[in-house]
């Protein structure tokens, strides 16, 4: 591992430049069981001393608490970070277990101002669309965020789980920095009709859960057995049950690449999907999360790392051979809808 700072890209045209590598916050406060914000604290100092600028976070995760959590690192380091934050998955007042799909332009206003205070902030860096309700023409929804960086609220637009079709859709209405889609050994559906579509329109690719949400640094085998009953990858078909089993023997491979390079499994299945940006001709900025400082490390560290062709060809059939779904309900991602 290194302490060297990372290297830097553009997200899109005229996006920000941030370092090749981000941080996604979610887990910090939400979603993998027990969380620890005073362990976390270290982890966001620690990332930005390697060079990680780019910050990922949600008004959905934690009902706000995550983007509460980030404020005063933000305004500490202001002009080092970039922001970026979503909107679109509303929260019932009586049922804060559910997320209701909103895409229309009233929602999205008052989401960003919600947004802006919970952060602390005057605009944010990147706000994504979090994800498509296909109700709302996607023309309809940009249109309002063009608007608010107009109104200097927002300074870049981002979508999340688009279509390769929607992307053309939007960029037509206003210039679109990233997209952000779960992109790792383990799932590539996007590379069907996405990346090709960012890639002839000059947007960046944002992966996010590069890692498999864990299963591809081997910390956990099976969700059921091997994680709390409030952690979220319970429910994801992949990691429970017949589909755990045989996707932990898809890791063998992987297991070899790291031996190699003296590695971890977490920084070999990183700098893969680093190396995507080569493969494929765009800029690519994973946003592996963490709490651990040391974590941080390491996967900074895999940016350094260059897979070999045949190291690339002994992983390329691994996404072929995955069981079961990323969701239990796939109509709200790009692969639901392509």
């Amino acid at each position: 591992m290194t302490d060297h700072r990372i290297p830097t890209a553009r997200l899109g045209d005229g996006g920000p430049e941030v370092g090749v590598q981000g941080l996604g916050c979610m887990g910090m406060s939400f979603a993998y069981g027990p969380t620890d914000t005073d362990a976390s604290r270290p982890t966001l100092e620690r990332a930005l001393e390697l060079g990680v600028t780019l910050y990922d976070t949600a008004d959905a995760y934690g009902a706000g608490e995550n983007e509460r959590f980030l404020a005063p690192f933000f305004k500490a380091h202001r002009d080092e970070v970039v922001v970026a934050t979503k909107f679109a998955l509303s929260i019932p007042p009586d049922d804060p277990t559910r997320r209701i799909v909103r895409n229309d332009a009233p929602y999205v206003r008052e989401a960003v101002e919600a947004s802006l205070r919970r952060l602390d902030l005057d605009v944010i860096d990147l706000l994504y669309m979090h994800r498509r309700d296909v109700n709302v023409p996607i023309e309809e929804t940009v249109g309002v965020m063009a608007e608010l960086v107009r109104e200097g609220k927002v300074k870049h637009l981002g979508l999340s789980e688009v279509t390769g079709d929607e992307l053309r859709a939007a960029q037509a209405v206003h210039p679109i920095a990233a997209v952000q889609s779960e992109w790792s050994l383990f799932s590539r559906d996007i590379e069907a009709g996405v990346v090709p579509a960012a890639r002839a329109l000059g947007v960046a690719l944002v992966p996010y859960s590069p890692l498999g949400r864990g299963f591809l640094t081997g910390s956990f085998a099976d969700a059921e057995q091997d994680l709390t009953d409030d952690d979220f990858r319970r429910q994801q078909p992949r990691y429970t049950g017949d589909n755990a089993a045989a996707n932990a023997a898809l890791l063998a491979p992987v297991r070899t690449v790291a031996e190699a390079h003296g590695a971890t499994l977490a920084q070999i299945a990183l700098a893969w999907v680093q190396q995507r940006a080569r493969v494929h001709g765009l800029p690519v900025v994973p946003i592996p999360g963490t709490r651990k400082p040391a974590r941080v490390a390491e996967n900074a560290a895999a940016t350094g790392i260059v897979l070999t062709q045949d190291e690339l060809s002994l992983l390329e059939p691994i996404a072929q051979k995955v069981a079961g779904d990323r969701y239990a309900d796939m109509t709200f991602t790009s692969a639901g809808r392509e």
